[in-house]
């Protein structure tokens, strides 16, 4: 458990690195200037651990509520199983994007992701199944430059990058409120270090258990 919290934070530590450069700001600088909407972002979990979100989970989430609220985004799949807690780390930030003001009807779920390449690889999958034709990756700067060369790869479909502007983040104005995490409860729950060895994990990490298809590439959506 330390060690989870302990990736965290050196996570949002390289996050406040990487949001000063230049490369951020002008990236999100462009998205005032789109004419396309997306008809879905991809929004990577984190565990939810003490009955909390963190501040890493809580950056992805209202950033994806931004970008359907600005009308970035017509849809939003959060992405997620059930791997370090047992809670659906999917359901988990959809309860908290519905009390932000996300219509239900707009928030998808892929509840089997339990790797940052499975998170794209499964809603990506979702998206097909549910017709949608472009898709976006929105999640903290460090996992977005960690999943570049995965998603240009792996996918006949182009899926941008909407890397987090965490000045816009920090400036949103947020009532406390709680959500009823029950409602997210794997029963019957097994942490992803007692099922899976650390090779097995690795192999997750890298996507290299996926089928991508005979060209190594996901069809077009």
């Amino acid at each position: 458990m330390k060690n989870i919290i302990l990736f965290s934070s050196l996570v949002c530590l390289l996050n406040s690195c990487i949001t000063t450069s230049n490369k951020t700001p002008s990236l999100y600088n462009k998205l005032g200037e789109k004419t396309s909407v997306y008809d879905a972002v991809i929004v990577p979990g984190l565990p939810f651990i003490d009955g909390q979100w963190d501040s890493l989970m809580k950056a992805r989430v209202l950033w994806s509520v931004h970008l359907y609220k600005n009308k970035i985004t017509k849809n939003i799949i959060f992405s997620g199983s059930a791997v370090y807690s047992p809670f659906y780390e999917a359901k988990i930030m959809g309860l908290y994007a519905q009390k932000l003001g996300v219509e239900p009807s707009h928030i998808f779920y892929d509840t089997l992701a339990k790797h940052s390449t499975e998170n794209v690889y499964y809603s990506y999958k979702l998206a097909q199944y549910y017709g949608f034709k472009s898709l976006a990756l929105a999640t903290d700067p460090f996992q977005s430059r960690m999943l570049k060369s995965y998603t240009k790869r792996r996918f006949a479909s182009v899926i941008t990058h909407l890397p987090v502007n965490f000045e816009t983040v920090k400036n949103m104005k947020v009532a406390n409120f709680e959500i009823d995490s029950n409602l997210a409860y794997k029963h019957g729950f097994e942490s992803i270090l007692e099922s899976e060895t650390f090779l097995t994990r690795l192999q997750g990490t890298m996507g290299t258990k996926l089928y991508h298809g005979p060209d190594k590439r996901l069809r077009k959506l």
